[in-house]
């Protein structure tokens, strides 16, 4: 209870108290000298929190690199198909899966500042060679689709911002720009990284809170959809639609890179107090970074359920005619709901509000995509090091995720329209879906074993609370891809996804059995099989503590 309480106020409630005789306070700590019935003496120390806003800012850095992810191409464009589809309805669903994200993150935290370890090289000591080599080509898929999201979130900004005079494949082929932006500020350090990514939420922040500021939502209905769990008269389309936003949010390789960036401050490990300070100051620094992108994603999602909900092609068209915007054609002349994606937008925020919208639009969608490179450069080094061992300069990571990024996105730019490369943004949510049972299960996982995490290892809440998020969530993605695969309306591929499926549960039922054990489901351990009378049960994991890498 009295850690609880400041220290200048505990000062003063004991010096009240009878039988003290004078109080000495040091940092941290009170020691009163106190009579009891005039015989004895006691020290008493009474030791309190001190909340520091120097130190949360020398821990603050990690959480907003980390808070990137949630402001993805991919994320701003389920905002807008959000607010477009089901109005307010579902920011609730935003709210709750930016809360989940926030407790996946500080289970990643607390690993990488425990352990001295991120979760890759965990993966590395503790799975065998198989898995842990599926698992490195998994978390690869998703950086490589993140990065591709940032090259197509790019190449639609530089077009509109353009006017069109820059074709959707020269934007693709700007973005080369991007390696060489990030390698000079890599040189500089960690901190004026952190710095510049600062700068770029800060653009996202005001670009996407003028449009907020300029269309005027409904603040009730804002309010009610996003504390009322409900969605009223939502059909098919609006529910695949919520499903989506939980996909869009929680990314994989995000909670790899988190657990490494953590690393960055100096922590005596050794020191359990230090270590659980640490901890604070990251959850907090992390709460106040997701706050700030739920913000602006909500900027996003009330922008376009204002303006544009219910709203159809013909009314658009309409609009755009009036106000000589050469994207007319992009609206047909009936009476269907209006379907937006990053380039329409743009577009329609222009019609209805002059060309200023449609600039600064853009404007916060480059800002989404230049942040969302690095992080992805970033994540990708710390998996391949931690995975394999194989240690190459940020030059030769970057070059290679790229590379094989802007080569599909720039056979689709070149041959197909905008409607086509913004499609790839729902087949790339899809694939990074498919991809989060590879960081949720792990990271459950290792931070319950005591082995691994000592005294911060998850309690009996955390055990069975974070078990249940990733059995929710990781079952909502599911739903997600056999909704977008059944609409390809193909027997082929649909054979060719029902044998990659077989496949792919067979691993996470491995990972999920693991996972099992060390939650403290011994029956499932089959070294324990025969010594049950002995209770000499051995986890499949290695028991002995790692060492640190300081």
């Amino acid at each position: 209870y009295l850690k609880c309480i400041p220290g200048d106020y505990l000062m003063k409630l004991v010096e009240r108290m009878p039988s003290v005789h004078s109080c000495h306070r040091g940092k941290g700590y009170i020691v009163c000298l106190i009579y009891f019935q005039a015989l004895i003496v006691i020290f008493a120390i009474l030791s309190f929190q001190m909340f520091s806003f120097r130190k949360l800012w020398a821990f603050t850095g990690p959480g907003f690199l980390m808070s990137i992810a949630y402001l993805d191409p991919g994320n701003i464009e389920s905002d807008l198909q959000s607010g477009a589809k089901a109005g307010f309805k579902l920011l609730w669903v935003l709210l709750g899966a930016t809360i989940i994200g926030l407790l996946l993150q500080r289970l990643a935290a607390r690993l990488g500042v425990v352990t001295g370890m991120h979760l890759a090289e965990v993966c590395n000591r503790q799975y065998p060679t198989v898995p842990r080599i599926i698992l490195w080509l998994m978390v690869e898929l998703a950086i490589i689709g993140s990065d591709m999201q940032e090259v197509i979130g790019c190449a639609i900004a530089f077009n509109l911002l353009s006017m069109g005079r820059i074709p959707l494949w020269g934007g693709v082929l700007i973005t080369i720009i991007d390696t060489f932006v990030f390698l000079f500020l890599d040189k500089y350090g960690l901190r004026k990284l952190e710095a510049f990514f600062g700068f770029l939420i800060t653009i996202m922040a005001v670009s996407f809170g003028y449009e907020y500021v300029m269309v005027r939502p409904d603040q009730g209905e804002l309010l009610k959809g996003m504390f009322l769990p409900y969605c009223e008269n939502c059909d098919s389309a609006q529910m695949e639609q919520a499903v989506g936003i939980v996909g869009a949010v929680i990314m994989p390789h995000n909670i790899y890179l988190h657990s490494a960036l953590v690393k960055s401050r100096q922590i005596d490990r050794g020191n359990k107090k230090e270590v659980k300070e640490a901890n604070k100051y990251y959850f907090i620094e992390s709460t106040i970074a997701l706050f700030i992108s739920f913000l602006i994603n909500v900027f996003v999602v009330a922008v376009f359920a204002e303006a544009f909900y219910d709203k159809t092609n013909i009314e658009v068209n309409a609009k755009c005619n009036a106000s000589g915007s050469p994207h007319t054609d992009l609206f047909p002349l009936d009476n269907s709901t209006l379907q937006v994606d990053i380039f329409k937008g743009g577009v329609v925020l222009g019609c209805f509000f002059g060309p200023a919208a449609l600039y600064i639009w853009a404007i916060g969608i480059l800002a989404a995509g230049q942040s969302s490179t690095m992080t992805g450069t970033y994540s990708g080094q710390f998996v391949m090091e931690g995975f394999l061992n194989l240690r190459w300069s940020r030059f030769a990571r970057v070059l290679l995720t790229r590379s094989i990024a802007i080569f599909p996105t720039l056979l689709v730019a070149i041959f197909q329209d905008v409607q086509h490369l913004t499609g790839m943004n729902d087949f790339l949510n899809v694939l990074q879906s498919m991809q989060l049972p590879f960081a949720l299960i792990p990271i459950l996982t290792f931070t319950s074993l005591t082995s691994i995490m000592d005294d911060f290892a998850n309690g009996l809440v955390w055990k069975i609370g974070g078990g249940v998020v990733i059995l929710v969530v990781c079952a909502i993605n599911m739903y997600f891809v056999v909704v977008y695969v059944t609409s390809l309306n193909s027997v082929a591929l649909y054979v060719l996804v029902a044998l990659l499926c077989i496949a792919y549960l067979s691993f996470v039922c491995y990972l999920a059995w693991q996972c099992l054990i060390a939650l403290g489901v011994s029956c499932l351990d089959v070294s324990c099989l025969g010594n049950r009378v002995s209770n000499n049960c051995h986890a499949v994991f290695i028991e002995e503590q790692p060492a640190y890498d300081t």
